[in-house]
């Protein structure tokens, strides 16, 4: 039996009520033009800029050079469109209700292009591109731990043709400078409301099985989803083309080595296939 088909005969076995945890890396959205942030491919982030950029410590320090540099981000993200993987998680996430199988999926990406794809039971634990907040802290209704607003109604286009602390994009409440709604690397999941971390360690502590798609198992929501899931001794299984990171192989996690573009499709479309074997068996 193949890696792919052992997954989907997992995923056939998830009885209602279980619950199905997906956590997805920036791996899922490499086919959709968006580079990777951390790993050994030509175009990842962190390969080329100090991951000094994406803090807070460097937003107070440099205000101007981190929004120049989130805007580049925000470009590429918004000009993509979802890509075959996103779109078998959100026919995966069908099959899961119509089989009354409990459903979450948890990524780690900024972009948009799971809702676009169409998931709904998405959480995005490292915040979104598409707004952003007040950096006044608790000063300010638009700041953490629970404000923010659409990134459409700031105009950024006088920043963007002059970048200074004069044209920076400013809170329409108090005018302190804004700030990307994301989590930066010096902060802490539980500083916003938004990331809604409590909801994703409770799927953690519960998650009949876990699925991680194009991730390096390099951040936190990870180590936490997966220390879970072994302490339960819950089915694990990694979806990269890459494979496990060095010393991860011992773990007992499946591992399908394949872009995740075209694993999933094959994977919802054999789960799909196993769930219907196994009620024609019973």
């Amino acid at each position: 039996m193949s890696e792919q088909q052992r997954i989907a005969a997992t995923l056939a076995d998830l009885s209602p009520g279980d619950l199905l945890l997906v956590v997805t890396g920036a791996g899922v959205s490499t086919a959709s033009g968006i580079p990777t942030f951390r790993g050994s491919e030509p175009g990842a982030v962190w390969r080329q800029h100090d991951v000094e950029l994406a803090t807070h410590d460097y937003f107070r320090r440099d205000p101007v050079g981190q929004w120049r540099w989130y805007l580049e981000r925000f470009r590429s993200v918004d000009e993509a469109e979802p890509n075959a993987a996103h779109r078998a998680l959100r026919r995966i996430e069908e099959i899961a209700v119509d089989r009354e199988v409990d459903f979450l999926l948890v990524t780690q990406n900024i972009d948009c292009l799971h809702e676009a794809a169409g998931s709904e039971r998405l959480i995005k634990v490292h915040g979104t591109s598409d707004r952003v907040r007040c950096s006044a802290d608790a000063d300010c209704e638009l700041a953490a731990p629970q404000g923010s607003l659409p990134r459409r109604e700031i105009d950024l286009e006088p920043f963007e043709r002059r970048p200074s602390d004069r044209t920076l994009p400013r809170c329409p409440r108090c005018d302190a400078p804004l700030r990307a709604h994301v989590l930066f690397f010096d902060e802490f999941y539980t500083d916003h409301v938004a990331y809604r971390f409590a909801e994703v360690e409770q799927a953690a502590a519960t998650a009949a099985v876990v699925l991680f798609v194009g991730t390096s198992f390099a951040v936190g929501v990870t180590a936490l989803v997966l220390r879970q899931a072994r302490a339960r001794q819950r089915p694990v299984a990694s979806i990269d083309p890459a494979g496990l990171p060095a010393g991860m192989s011992r773990l007992g996690i499946e591992a399908l080595r394949a872009p995740a573009e075209r694993a999933l499709p094959e994977l919802a479309q054999s789960w799909t296939a196993a769930s219907s074997g196994s009620a024609r068996r019973t």
